[in-house]
């Protein structure tokens, strides 16, 4: 093969952008080539132990593991300098060989070329002066074409440390977030493969940028105006929909919102005489006077305190009772006061002292372990997620593994301690039941597996301060946390409140923040997030912002086809299950019924339990709340995640609705919500009224009372027939379901 045309495609490659020194670099161009090709992946030859006697560094993180990896093991057979072509890294990847990852390029190709190059070369290092990459441009930055358009290119250009530049098209690798919709060409073309939306991951050494792209069918494009009195989140929701030529979906109606507006801030359902009130109200403001009012009942705090106990892993296993309730009580009574996040989080952060005198430093006695430690604050307080950190640099996100130990340095000296007038017949600080004293021990440091010595305390993405050898790590930490510039907190924050009010976060996972993971709007999380920082960090501003917007507002049924595809954009209300908690409270509301849990008193909701153990108690109730949250997903709170909360739907569900000991119990009850009705005479029509109104915040559509009232006349058995009611209406889909 002629040596001009094998080399073309380096020259292309090479050629400079602006003075950049075109020559082959075995950081820039070699181990570029390494990722593009796959074999520095996780899957092949970037795994922890290797594959097929080569082990590399994930991604090329490691540049001189890999440099000795390629030239001195396997007697050099791997890279031959006097023979190139002779090499067993080329012949390998180009199939010449047997090779158990298959050909990764041919002959022709710029990786080949970028390695026959450096190997004639001499395989030289990278000079310790060799100018670093500090930037990757990636254009464009977003796309959407609609049929017949198939295709645009993609160009990557990094800039680098001594003002040079250069295109990297050919060196970067490129990943789709999602399969079948598009797939990308050896010279970067973007090629649609199905209608659909995925972002194309563009990776060239550390940095990734990610390029959104929407291939859309042929339709007319949306007429969506900005709503009458738009909001700033309707704006950019508007605009979202109008590119993606999606229809937003009809305002709800008066009884949909209604119940959404309870259960999503309450967690509760609103009585037949709240309902009537609503209903009956002709106040064109009436909405946004309700979100007023909700915000400020006591139900608010209290339900807000459990996605935060979620969170905080406030369970009785770790705190024990007390532990659990001091905690929650404490949560509630922040979010009662609308504290800023900000500080409540600073509050958590450097909390010491008694776990019953000081609630919050009960956050330490959950989660012992330092780099146990570090991922639960990082996810919680900062929506990032360092756990891949551990072993090696975070595959698809910045966090390298000096970062991830000198991070958890940060905890390495939180200790416990048993009170000196509590030590009788207990056994140490591991014990779990009673009051422990949290506190910063005078030594203590996390070893880095990579060096062997103690980490240096850093804060993510920004150099902690110096502290010496008795140093306050922690409200170090909680002051960097907390502070209004903090380049985390008010965007985790803010997209878990989106996540909480409209089904799914603008980051999903909401905790997951990262180049790899960008938001489905961009714009919409940075106005949320500087709104939040604007308005001092209080969450109950932030929710009446989000609920008073259209968008929120929007039903969950559409008019036309344009929308049901949509699950990203909000162009109508996301259906879910509700809670275990919710739907628990649901169903003693409309039974009007309490139900009891072991060891509190009678009366209390679900959404006020603090952590309700497991009873195996058998009774009216007794017993039966805590199995109940247990089967609909009550989260154990050994995770410090939303995840942990499970609605899927399965058998044990549908069995404790249909034929289950607690629901049962609450239709039958003889003193329930049908039983006192029918014993004050109230006619069937009157009582039908009131379970729908309790139930789905409407009366009974004319059908469905003609098929009802029919039923109910004929039956033999008055009260039995209104059991078969109740029962049918609570195991609806509308009961069920948050519309």
């Amino acid at each position: 093969m002629p040596p001009s045309r094998l080399l073309a495609p380096l020259a292309l490659l090479l050629a400079p952008v602006g003075n950049a020194r075109a020559a082959v670099s075995f950081e820039r161009d070699v181990l570029p080539v390494l990722t593009r090709a796959g074999c520095n992946l996780g899957a092949c030859h970037g795994n922890l132990n290797g594959k097929g006697g080569l082990k590399l560094s994930l991604k090329g993180e490691d540049p001189a593991a890999d440099l000795a990896a390629l030239t001195r093991e396997m007697l050099g057979r791997r890279t031959d300098p006097h023979r190139p072509a002779d090499s067993l890294i080329l012949l390998k990847a180009t199939g010449r060989v047997p090779h158990e990852g298959g050909v990764r390029f041919s002959p022709l190709s710029t990786e080949y070329s970028v390695l026959r190059t450096w190997i004639a070369g001499g395989c030289r290092p990278e000079p310790a002066d060799a100018p670093k990459l500090v930037r990757l441009d990636v254009t464009p930055a977003a796309k959407v074409l609609v049929d017949p358009a198939d295709r645009f290119p993609v160009a990557a250009t990094a800039h680098f440390t001594d003002g040079t530049r250069r295109d990297v098209t050919g060196l970067a690798a490129f990943e789709f977030t999602t399969v079948g919709v598009a797939k990308i060409t050896p010279a970067g073309e973007v090629v649609r493969e199905s209608p659909g939306e995925t972002v194309l991951l563009v990776r060239y050494l550390a940095e990734v940028k990610p390029v959104r792209v929407v291939f859309l069918p042929d339709r007319p494009a949306a007429n969506v105006p900005d709503p009458p009195g738009a909001t700033a989140i309707d704006r950019l929701v508007y605009a979202q929909l109008r590119e993606l030529r999606l229809k937003p979906a009809d305002l709800a109606p008066d009884h949909v919102f209604l119940r959404r507006a309870y259960l999503d801030t309450l967690g509760v359902l609103p009585t037949v005489a709240e309902t009537r009130a609503f209903l009956a109200d002709r106040d064109p403001k009436k909405r946004e006077t309700l979100i007023d009012r909700l915000l400020e009942r006591p139900e608010f705090a209290e339900y807000w305190a459990q996605k935060w106990s979620d969170l905080l892993r406030n369970e009785e296993k770790a705190l024990d009772k007390k532990g659990v309730a001091v905690f929650y009580r404490w949560i509630a009574g922040q979010l009662a006061a609308d504290r800023p996040l900000n500080l409540f989080a600073r509050d958590v952060l450097a909390a010491t002292g008694s776990t019953y005198a000081n609630p919050p430093a009960n956050f330490w006695r959950a989660v012992r372990e330092p780099t146990a430690r570090a991922e639960a604050v990082a996810q919680v307080f900062l929506g990032v997620r360092v756990g891949c950190a551990r072993c090696h640099n975070h595959p698809f996100d910045r966090w390298t593994i000096d970062e991830y130990y000198g991070f958890s340095a940060l905890f390495a000296r939180v200790d416990y301690r048993v009170p000196a007038n509590d030590k009788k017949d207990r056994l140490d600080k591991h014990e779990f039941v009673g009051e422990q004293v949290v506190y910063q021990a005078r030594d203590g440091e996390v070893t880095n597996p990579r060096t062997k010595g103690p980490a240096r305390p850093v804060f993510l993405g920004a150099k902690a301060p110096d502290f010496g050898p008795d140093g306050d790590r922690l409200t170090a930490l909680a002051e960097w946390v907390a502070a209004p510039d903090n380049p985390f907190f008010a965007r985790a924050q803010v997209n878990r409140v989106w996540l909480h009010l409209m089904g799914r976060g603008l980051v999903d996972p909401n905790d997951d923040f990262r180049a790899t993971n960008p938001p489905t709007n961009p714009e919409l999380l940075d106005h949320l997030a500087k709104e939040f920082a604007a308005g001092g960090f209080r969450l109950k501003p932030m929710v009446k912002q989000i609920m008073a917007s259209r968008v929120y507002q929007l039903a969950s049924t559409v008019r036309d086809g344009t929308t049901m595809g949509d699950e990203l954009h909000h162009s109508h209300a996301a259906v879910l299950p509700l809670e275990a908690e919710q739907l628990l409270d649901a169903l003693a509301r409309v039974a009007d019924v309490p139900v009891r849990f072991e060891g509190y008193p009678l009366g209390l909701r679900a959404n006020q339990v603090p952590a309700p153990p497991q009873s195996g108690r058998r009774g009216v109730g007794d017993g039966m709340g805590e199995r109940f949250l247990k089967v609909f997903g009550k989260p154990d709170r050994l995770l410090t995640c939303e995840c942990e909360r499970n609605d899927d739907p399965g058998l044990l569900q549908a069995f404790q609705l249909i034929t289950g000991d607690l629901t049962n119990d609450l239709i039958r009850a003889p003193d329930n919500r049908v039983g006192r009705l029918l014993s004050a005479g109230k006619g069937d029509a009157e009582i039908l009224d009131e379970v729908y109104l309790a139930a789905l915040c409407r009366p009974p559509a004319a059908a469905e009372g003609k098929k009802l009232l029919a039923y109910l006349g004929a039956a033999k058995d008055r009260r039995a027939a209104w059991e078969d009611v109740l029962w049918a209406v609570v195991n609806s889909k509308e009961f069920l379901l948050r519309r």
